[in-house]
């Protein structure tokens, strides 16, 4: 079976951060919320090319219940500790010890030859870059300097990128880049 590419999806400031000081999404996903036309696009061409996430625990708050999401597609939940999956309005959560390249291959199992997106936080992300296991950048780059929270690009490696789209809109302009290998 031929694999889908591993897709980091993520909105990030101008200064570098995927969350607010408070650990907050600090309007970071404004314009997923309440989008305009370029932006409507850009989440529609994920909602159909998508066949798993990929989420570190903290994604999921204090309790690990999942969450409500429009991505109709298995979740898999990076954790340390064992959990059994569960059920979120028909998606299912599924809790993966081992790492990144074990949620990252279990998702991308499920996935066939969809789209993996490996979508927060910023320490997942930033452990998918480190392993080599990330195809395409898509980055949501937001219009606002929020000086402090969790930075997405501490710690990653030397990597070549090639630029495959820009899409500007309102408060955000949407980068896709491949990852050169």
């Amino acid at each position: 079976m031929r694999m889908g590419r591993v897709v980091l999806d993520m909105a990030v400031s101008l200064d570098g951060y995927a969350s607010g000081p408070d650990g907050g999404d600090a309007g970071l996903h404004d314009w997923y919320f309440d989008p305009a036309p370029a932006d409507v696009a850009v989440i529609d061409e994920l909602l159909g090319e998508i066949g798993a996430m990929v989420l570190g625990r903290g994604m999921l708050g204090a309790e690990p219940a999942g969450f409500d999401t429009p991505y109709r597609v298995p979740h898999f939940v990076m954790t340390r500790t064992a959990r059994p999956t569960i059920d979120r309005g028909g998606v299912p959560f599924a809790f993966v010890t081992g790492g990144v390249e074990a949620v990252v291959g279990a998702a991308r199992r499920a996935a066939g030859d969809r789209v993996v997106c490996v979508a927060g936080g910023p320490t997942t992300a930033r452990a998918a870059m480190a392993a080599g296991l990330v195809d395409v950048l898509d980055l949501h780059v937001v219009s606002r300097v929020l000086g402090g929270g969790l930075r997405l690009y501490d710690g990653w490696p030397a990597v070549a990128l090639e630029r495959e789209r820009v899409v500007e809109s309102a408060g955000v302009t949407h980068l896709r880049y491949r990852v050169v290998r």
